[in-house]
């Protein structure tokens, strides 16, 4: 049973090894024992959780992430997927997203960088990956990761996404996005609803004001928008394959 639930620290948090075969309830346990054993060394740290060895339906999950909160003062920020079949669907939502997939020279360009790599990693070169966040971030919750972040969910003010790649919002984001932040000015953020707190790209930054005064597109009903570095300032564009032709990746 000491072996039913492992946790392992990753990249992005914390991975949950799960046994395949033990009866759900009694894995619950099992899960509940290991955190409530685990709940001191963890403290109150914001965290993103991954499952691993078994395919847990989403009220599982639930119910999981119930009982750590239960034994646990850990804060669960997000859920990352391992699925591979899961990340081919995610990939599809994104590339819905971008309305057309860019071709010729760009489209090499964007493989030779890793950013359409989305369903793992390519040996240790973290630049072919791409991090899922599955739910919203709330206050005071904050999501890092070394690759390209797709947040399936909102950004909410006061919470924050850093992410040396690109940034995909699939809701609203109403927080603070750093993108590029190895120093990248192709990066770009990309959100269903586009209503920062702050964007930052590499060491460029537009805060709330600043990103209203950038904005070339004059239209204020929510749609997808991409905010990028042009001229050493941000711009927020309506999420057009024009605009998308245009930039450097």
């Amino acid at each position: 049973m000491d072996n039913a639930v492992v946790i392992k620290g990753n990249k992005h948090g914390i991975s949950v090894v799960l046994d395949e075969t033990m009866e759900f309830g009694q894995l619950k346990e099992s899960i509940r024992d290991k955190f409530a054993g685990a709940s001191k060394f963890f403290g109150s740290a914001d965290m993103a959780i991954s499952f691993e060895g078994r395919n847990v339906t989403q009220e599982e999950e639930k119910e999981i992430l119930n009982i750590i909160s239960e034994v646990s003062k850990l804060r669960i920020v997000c859920v990352i997927e391992n699925d591979s079949k899961k990340d081919a669907v995610y990939e599809e939502a994104v590339r819905s997203v971008l309305d057309e997939q860019p071709s010729g020279e760009m489209k090499q360009q964007q493989e030779n960088n890793g950013y359409t790599a989305v369903s793992g990693t390519n040996g240790d070169d973290e630049s072919m990956s791409t991090a899922f966040c599955k739910g919203t971030l709330r206050s005071g919750q904050l999501f890092e990761s070394q690759s390209s972040v797709v947040v399936l969910g909102d950004v909410n003010p006061g919470a924050k996404v850093i992410s040396k790649g690109n940034v995909i919002i699939l809701g609203s984001l109403r927080g603070n996005v750093y993108a590029g932040a190895d120093g990248n000015e192709n990066a770009f953020v990309v959100a269903l609803e586009m209503n920062p707190m702050q964007i930052k790209i590499a060491d460029v930054i537009a805060r709330s004001a600043d990103t209203a005064s950038h904005k070339r597109t004059k239209n204020k009903s929510v749609q997808p928008k991409i905010a990028y570095v042009g001229d050493g300032s941000i711009y927020i564009d309506e999420l057009l394959q024009e605009v998308l032709n245009e930039l450097t990746i």
